[in-house]
């Protein structure tokens, strides 16, 4: 192979390393909804 062809496979392989090593976005979890505690009126 060609000193040219060499060089251009191994910048291709680099960038596929460094595209799959990419950290990953940490997941969000979706919590419930916070709800007030019921209140005591002296009602019935």
């Amino acid at each position: 192979m060609s000193k040219t062809v060499k060089t251009i496979a191994l910048f291709a392989f680099v960038a596929a390393v460094a595209a799959c090593s990419k950290p990953q976005e940490p997941e969000y979890v979706a919590a419930e909804p916070v709800t007030a505690e019921p209140v005591y009126t002296s009602k019935y």
